[in-house]
C-alpha cells in the first residue's frame, strides 16, 4: 500500500536443499524436486520482513522439516507491494510461467479495497487470476490454495478502523463463495491478523503488515494444505 512503497523484487527463486529431520507422506513420492509458485502482493512478497521471514519462504523451509529424501522445493515468487489484480494480470502475462508447478498459492485484492477500485474490478479479475493460477498446475485447481486478505485494521495504521474490516470482507466474502463454487480451497488466515491490535508481535516494524510472527502462524495452517496437494498426481 502506497505509505509504505519500498519495492522488493517481483520475481525470487529459492531453492533449500539436502534438509534432512523427519520422515513424512512427501517421501513416498518418487520426485526429488518440486516447484512451488507464490502469487500476490505486499503480503505475499512481504514487506517489512526478511526474505526468509514472508510466507512461501517459511512454507518451504517447514516443507524441508517435513522430508527425508533430500527433496528440493524451488520457490518462485510474483508479488509487489502495491499490486492490484490488474497488477498482478499484467506481471503474469510478463512472466514465462510454465504449467508443471506442484503448487500455488495467490492472495490478492488489499489493493483494490485500498485504493478504492470499483469492486467490479474485483469481481471480473480475481477469477481471471485463479483460472490463470491452476493453468500453473497443469490445471488442476486441487493444487491451488487462495489465502484470504489480511485485516489491516487490527494494526497502528488501521487504528481500529471498521470501515476497513468491512471492506476488506467483502473482497473475502466473494473470494470464499466463487472458491466454494470451483471446488478450491479458501484458506482463512484473516483471524489471525486481527489480533494485531492485542498482540503486536503480530505486526511488522512498519505498523502496517504482518510480522514473521504472523506468518508464521499462517504457514501452520498452509502447510497440511500444501503436503496434501503436492502429492496429488
Amino acid at each position: 500500500m502506497s505509505e509504505f512503497e519500498e519495492e522488493f523484487d517481483s520475481e525470487v527463486i529459492i531453492t533449500f536443499k539436502d534438509s534432512i529431520i523427519d520422515t513424512s507422506n512427501l517421501d513416498s513420492i518418487n520426485r526429488n524436486n518440486f516447484k512451488i509458485l507464490a502469487l500476490g502482493d505486499s503480503y505475499t512478497i512481504g514487506q517489512s520482513v526478511c526474505e526468509k521471514c514472508r510466507f512461501p519462504a517459511q512454507l518451504v523451509d517447514s516443507l524441508l522439516k517435513k522430508t527425508t529424501n533430500k527433496s528440493t522445493f524451488d520457490l518462485k515468487i510474483v508479488a509487489k507491494t502495491g499490486w492490484t489484480t490488474s497488477n498482478l494480470i499484467k506481471a503474469i502475462d510478463s512472466e514465462n510461467l510454465t504449467s508443471d508447478y506442484n503448487f500455488v498459492t495467490l492472495l490478492i485484492g488489499v489493493n483494490n479495497q485500498y485504493q478504492n477500485r470499483p469492486f467490479s474490478f474485483y469481481e471480473q479479475e480475481f477469477p481471471l487470476l485463479v483460472n490463470s493460477a491452476i493453468s500453473f498446475v497443469n490445471g488442476n485447481s486441487k493444487k491451488l490454495v487462495v489465502l484470504s486478505i489480511p485485516d489491516y485494521a487490527f494494526t497502528p495504521f488501521g487504528n481500529g478502523n471498521t470501515s476497513i474490516s468491512d471492506g476488506v470482507k467483502k473482497y473475502n466474502d466473494f473470494a470464499k463463495s466463487y472458491c466454494n463454487q470451483k471446488n478450491i480451497t479458501f484458506l482463512n488466515i484473516t483471524d489471525i491478523t486481527q489480533q494485531g491490535l492485542i498482540n503486536s508481535l503480530l505486526v511488522a516494524n512498519d505498523g502496517l503488515h504482518p510480522s514473521k510472527e504472523a506468518y508464521s502462524k499462517f504457514v501452520e495452517r498452509l502447510l497440511p494444505l500444501a503436503i496434501e496437494k503436492i502429492m496429488l498426481k
